[in-house]
């Protein structure tokens, strides 16, 4: 190994008469210091050096580096060569290793500055040392500490996205239910008109073959079979018309595609799923919608916001029995914009319980099963998918109102993502 420059004789006898001065400032000196010759000998060390690095002084003056740390013997070498060939400084240099006393692996920062004679000549390279260990035991603990919640809020995000699909699945079972009850009454209407028919067309066939009918009887069957024919093709339609209904909320919210849909007619489907629930709550629902309110946005999100506030307020607005109204009108703001207002008269909010609505998992009703993500998926759907706003105003024992500020066409999901 090529040993470390060596400085002239000269230049050391110079450089050790400004020693005893040098001295006093190495010793009120904060952090840790070192005065190296060309060759790499310890001409100086200040008590601060001792300390944290656990050395002597007696042990390291006039040895080399070498002599005394082996294991940094060439970096220090290489260091000291690259200052008397540039004549620049090395700052920023990091060492780690272990005191000799302590066990426990310690980090120091280290920079090297070159000490030069009036005329210019480099004749030693002053070292100063910093201590980093703390510094660096609280990286690696906020680091930890960083990935560990990254840790967790991943878990949390992968709980949110199955609480939303079990809410979404939630809904969908609400409005099978809606479905049952408004396909029944038309078809148990129409079955009975079928079983009437064809117990009085049984009866005619047999007039019939007896020989023995008369003109009343043809008559009789003949407004029997239209009145039934009638009521048949009534009731049949009224169910079609809500499976079909029915179909295209269901595939709106479980197809989240965009297209142009009439925004009264489509809250007049979605809210058609809870007039048995509010029913048998003794709830009255009013709506009222401008006409032609025509939006090229995501139907199936824009259901699922209603259905939301359609059971958030069912749940908390009027619990434990209570009855009331809820009211929802949609307008035309302008050209661009349509105002939804979903308000009721129930139990209102208190101002901690309002200011927390919107928050993912809050809930005052846990103990009943509540997610606490209704209102929270409202507000990310308003905002993140809809590009509208959202206000709520409510008061305890006054109702709540909620107000949706919604584009008629809706933003661009993918320029709202790059």
């Amino acid at each position: 190994m090529t040993s470390a420059v060596r400085s002239s004789p000269a230049s050391e006898v110079t450089l050790v008469s400004t020693l005893p001065a040098l001295q006093l400032i190495y010793d009120t000196a904060p952090i840790g210091l070192a005065c190296l010759s060309l060759d790499c000998r310890y001409l100086l060390i200040n008590q601060r050096l001792t300390e944290i690095c656990g050395i002597s002084v007696e042990g390291h003056l006039g040895r080399t580096v070498r002599d005394c740390v082996p294991a940094l013997a060439d970096s220090v070498e290489q260091i000291v060569r690259s200052i008397v060939a540039t004549g620049d400084p090395v700052i920023g240099i990091e060492v780690a290793g272990q005191r000799a006393d302590q066990l426990e692996e310690r980090s120091w920062v280290t920079y090297w500055h070159p000490l030069r004679m009036p005329g210019g000549e480099i004749v030693a390279v002053n070292v100063a040392a910093e201590e980093v260990t703390e510094r660096k035991r609280a990286e690696r603990e906020i680091r930890s500490a960083r990935d560990a919640a990254e840790t967790a809020l991943r878990h949390l995000r992968d709980v949110q996205d199955v609480l939303i699909e079990a809410e979404k699945l939630a809904a969908l079972g609400r409005m099978v239910a809606g479905v049952a009850h408004e396909i029944n009454t038309p078809l148990g209407s129409s079955l009975t008109v079928a079983s009437t028919l064809q117990r009085k067309a049984e009866q005619f066939a047999a007039e019939v073959a007896r020989g023995n009918l008369k003109r009343s009887t043809l008559t009789g069957f003949l407004e029997l079979v239209s009145d039934a024919s009638a009521q048949l093709v009534d009731n049949l339609g009224r169910a079609a018309e809500r499976v079909q209904s029915f179909k295209q909320v269901a595939a709106d919210q479980t197809e989240s595609y965009r297209r142009s849909f009439d925004a009264g007619e489509l809250t007049g489907q979605v809210l058609s799923q809870f007039e048995r629930q509010l029913r048998t709550h003794e709830i009255t629902l009013s709506f009222s919608c401008d006409p032609d309110l025509v939006m090229d946005s995501y139907p199936g999100p824009f259901g699922q916001v209603l259905s939301n506030l359609a059971v958030n307020a069912m749940t908390h607005a009027f619990s434990g029995g209570k009855t009331g109204t809820i009211n929802v009108s949609l307008r035309a703001i302008d050209h661009e914009s349509v105002e939804l207002l979903f308000s009721d008269d129930g139990c209102g909010m208190a101002p901690n319980v309002e200011r927390q609505a919107f928050d993912p998992f809050f809930t005052t009703r846990r103990h009943d099963g509540a997610s606490g993500l209704g209102l929270h998926i409202v507000h990310s759907i308003v905002v993140d998918r809809l590009g509208g706003q959202l206000r709520l105003e409510s008061e305890a024992g006054a109702g709540t109102r909620f107000q949706l500020v919604l584009p008629r066409t809706a933003p661009d999901r993918r320029s709202r993502n790059s």
